[in-house]
């Protein structure tokens, strides 16, 4: 099995996916909403030592999940190409059990979104998961895997001036979540389990400092970096209607289900092939 040349690399359609299936930030969204996923172009054998430590991995971090809210794993292998890391970082507000639900949802969609590739990652509303054969544990990473900004609403200064005080408070030291709030202004930052307190911050003040300058008048934005992210809504708590706040997670709930309907049909159609393959190869061997 050959080695990934980047961890980094991500298959296009995955995000292009990933965008579309994003609902309006609202901090009470359903925990195992989709927000986006990736995996990298290089596959892994099927039936390898490298496929057996990833199910390996990620049965480990499901279980851990039912008691920390973050953990991290390195599974050996006999050679350097069968070793696989990974992780799983919580929202920092969810129960164990929220956790624990989470973190299983985000495995079993990164299973078909990511079948037989050597790494992948996958942030749902409330957690995200991310493996490869690749090291990037302890490894801090600025680099942008997501930007979204709701429309303007023109230049109110009050309104400009709240939203700049809200993230200046996520911005400054703190731990690795933060929540902030003022008026009808809501904001939310939180860093992967894996950084130091320096990089933390380091990593959140990239973030919040590209929220602000990229979303400018945005009555709404998300900023996530590929080891933290920044998030805020000037709508308040009740910003979005139920009606509005449960067409947008409908919708994105209901691509993402096209999509792992299709990955589970294409699937299944391999399965078959090889199948008939086996009868019809066995018949005319004897």
């Amino acid at each position: 099995m050959a080695r990934t040349t980047s961890s980094a690399l991500l298959l296009t359609f995955t995000f292009v996916f990933s965008i579309s299936a994003l609902p309006s930030p609202s901090l009470s969204d359903s925990t195992d909403a989709f927000v986006f996923g990736g995996c990298t172009q290089e596959k892994y054998v099927q039936d390898s030592p490298y496929e057996s430590n990833i199910n390996s991995l990620l049965t480990s971090l499901v279980n851990s999940a039912t008691y920390s809210s973050y953990n991290n794993y390195t599974i050996m292998g006999s050679s350097t190409q069968d070793v696989v890391y990974g992780l799983y970082q919580c929202r920092g507000d969810l129960s164990m059990p929220d956790c624990a639900t989470c973190v299983a949802q985000a495995v079993s969609q990164l299973g078909v979104l990511c079948a037989q590739t050597c790494g992948g990652a996958l942030q749902l509303q409330g957690c995200y998961v991310k493996y490869d054969n690749t090291t990037f544990l302890g490894v801090e990473d600025k680099t942008v895997v997501l930007k979204k900004c709701g429309p303007s609403v023109g230049y109110d200064m009050d309104a400009m001036n709240l939203r700049d005080a809200v993230l200046g408070s996520l911005a400054r030291t703190g731990g690795p979540y933060r929540v902030g709030g003022s008026g009808n202004v809501q904001g939310v930052a939180q860093c992967v389990g894996d950084l130091s307190v320096e990089e933390c911050q380091d990593c959140l003040s990239e973030a919040i400092a590209r929220l602000k300058s990229d979303c400018g008048t945005a009555d709404y934005g998300d900023m996530f970096l590929a080891k933290c992210y920044a998030r805020y809504t000037t709508g308040g708590p009740r910003a979005y209607s139920k009606a509005h706040s449960d067409k947008n997670t409908n919708d994105g709930e209901k691509t993402f289900a096209i999509i792992i309907g299709l990955f589970a049909g294409v699937a299944l159609v391999i399965i078959f092939l090889a199948f008939l393959g086996k009868v019809f190869g066995g018949n005319a061997g004897k």
